[in-house]
């Protein structure tokens, strides 16, 4: 898989799904899942917070 299909947002998910099926088994697949939840909700707010910067620098 290319670097700018696992970029996608969407691929991403993707991947990672394909990944637990083949990867994991039970308690390891929902620890997986959880950690994956909680680093796309970071990965969000980092994304919020570099607008955010953004923002402030223009209005500067």
């Amino acid at each position: 898989m290319s670097t700018s299909t696992i970029s996608n947002p969407d691929s991403q998910t993707s991947w990672a799904s394909q990944l637990t099926k083949s990867c994991y088994q039970g308690d390891q697949q929902l620890k997986f899942m959880s950690l994956q939840a909680e680093v796309e909700s970071l990965l969000q707010k980092l994304q919020k917070l570099q607008r955010q910067r953004l923002d402030v620098t223009k209005e500067d």
